[in-house]
C-alpha cells in the first residue's frame, strides 16, 4: 500500500498536506498536494437506510451531509480505518467492510486515494462515543432524494455512491 514519495519541491508544508513543485515541459511548474489517503463508507443498516453525518465544513462555510469518512492514519490499513471512523463518528459497527474501489479524487493534483468501502446492517456499537460536533442521520428518502440534497455536495461522496450502485448494492 505504501507508494513512494512524490517527486518534486515541497513549497508549503502544514501537519496536514504538502504541496510540491514540479517542473514540466507543457506547464512550468506543475503544483500538486499531497496528503494522506481517506476513506469514505457507504453503511446500509438492515432496512436498507443510508447513514450519513451531517457537520459543519468551513470549506463551503456551511453544514453538509457526507458519508463516514476520516484519513488513513499511519500505520493503519484502510479497512481499519473504515471501521474506526464509521464507530467515531456514527456510534455504528459492521462485521463486514467491503472494499468497492480506490479512487484519485483529482489525478493532476492529489497524490491521496480514496477507498470506497461499502457496509451492510450496520449495528450500533454498545458504548460508543460519537465526535463532537458530528450528527449521525439515517437518510430515509431514497438516493435519488439525496442527490438533489444541497448539503450532500462531495464530489468523493458522489463517487462512492455511485460505485454501490454500480455494483448492485445500492439502487437509485
Amino acid at each position: 500500500m505504501r507508494r513512494p514519495e512524490p517527486q518534486g519541491e515541497i513549497v508549503f508544508e502544514t501537519p496536514w498536506f504538502k504541496i510540491r513543485s514540479k517542473e514540466l515541459p507543457e506547464s512550468s511548474p506543475h503544483y500538486f498536494i499531497q496528503t494522506t489517503d481517506f476513506v469514505a463508507v457507504v453503511a446500509l443498516n438492515e432496512q436498507g437506510h443510508l447513514l450519513l453525518v451531517r457537520q459543519f465544513r468551513e470549506g463551503v462555510g456551511g453544514m453538509t451531509l457526507e458519508l463516514p469518512s476520516g484519513h488513513v492514519e499511519e500505520g493503519d490499513t484502510p479497512e481499519e480505518t473504515a471501521r474506526k471512523e464509521l464507530i467515531e463518528e456514527t456510534g455504528y459497527e459492521a462485521d463486514r467492510f467491503e472494499l468497492m474501489s480506490a479512487l484519485s479524487p483529482s489525478t493532476s493534483r492529489y497524490t491521496s486515494r480514496l477507498w470506497c468501502f461499502f457496509a451492510k446492517g450496520i449495528r450500533p456499537q454498545p458504548g460508543a462515543q460519537v465526535e463532537k460536533g458530528l450528527e449521525p442521520v439515517f437518510y430515509t428518502k431514497g438516493l435519488k432524494a439525496l442527490l438533489h440534497e444541497p448539503e450532500f455536495c462531495s464530489a468523493p461522496n458522489y463517487g462512492a455512491l455511485f460505485l454501490a450502485v454500480l455494483s448492485g448494492k445500492m439502487t437509485i
